[in-house]
């Protein structure tokens, strides 16, 4: 921080009204961070979100990576934004497809289908544990958790939830799962299969410890582009994945 050209170099520093402050930032490194661009167009792109990768910042200053930054040089939105073009989010440990925005008329057009469920998603995951049904829907309202404010529960109280699941396949201890959620609740896919006593493998928050990642991927998503194309998008199954069900994927 400067005051009239000069640093100040205490928090005590007094200022008058009409002294001239200026706060100098360093400007963010492009983040070395693999983020594979599945589709792009003039209005928007469609990318690989690695596993680890924040979608957007959670606010304050941070130097940390997200999809938001590194795609923001191909937007057009203003810069004081920190989530330019995201219209829907993955958490840091799912990966998977994410659709972004080049400007505010695209992002109009896709929070549109998102907000009217006419954007069709499907997740796979791998459950610690097998539900007790091979397919069924889960219509369960979950709200946020006020003994852990950062986390959601089943709440009878809470905003309508409901997800599709079908078995692919198991084996001992785990399910091979595809999930098609119609509502899109905050760690809604996480709070459903924990309920059913299958929470997603590696879910430190609603299942076990485990050494690997969280094992949820959002495969697919069918969107219709500002264009006017209705299209499907597919992200592979990452290799994690295929260590569990090495024959199936």
């Amino acid at each position: 921080v400067s005051v009239n050209n000069k640093v100040a170099t205490t928090p005590k520093f007094e200022v008058d009204e009409t002294d001239e402050i200026a706060l100098n930032l360093p400007e963010k490194e492009q983040a070395d961070v693999d983020l594979p661009i599945l589709y792009e167009d003039d209005d928007v792109i469609v990318v690989n979100k690695p596993s680890g990768l924040l979608t957007h910042a959670k606010g304050g200053l941070s130097d940390e990576p997200t999809v938001a930054e590194i795609i923001r040089p191909k937007t057009s939105f203003a810069t004081d934004t920190d989530r330019p073009g995201i219209v829907h989010r993955l958490d840091r440990d799912t990966s998977g497809l994410l659709i972004i925005a080049k400007n505010p008329e695209s992002a109009a057009h896709l929070q549109r289908q998102f907000a009217e469920r006419t954007a069709k998603k499907t997740y796979i995951a791998i459950t610690d544990g097998k539900p007790k049904l091979n397919a069924a829907k889960i219509d369960l309202p979950i709200g946020r958790n006020p003994s852990a404010p950062s986390t959601f529960r089943i709440d009878p109280n809470g905003k309508p939830a409901q997800t599709t699941y079908h078995v692919l396949t198991e084996n001992d201890t785990q399910s091979l799962v595809e999930l098609k959620p119609t509502t899109g609740r905050t760690h809604q896919l996480r709070v459903h299969l924990a309920h059913l006593n299958a929470p997603i493998l590696g879910d430190r928050v609603y299942g076990k410890s485990s050494d690997c990642r969280m094992m949820l991927h959002a495969q697919k998503l069918e969107i219709t582009l500002p264009s006017g194309e209705r299209k499907v998008f597919e992200a592979i199954v990452p290799d994690e994945f295929k260590k569990f069900f090495p024959e199936d994927l």
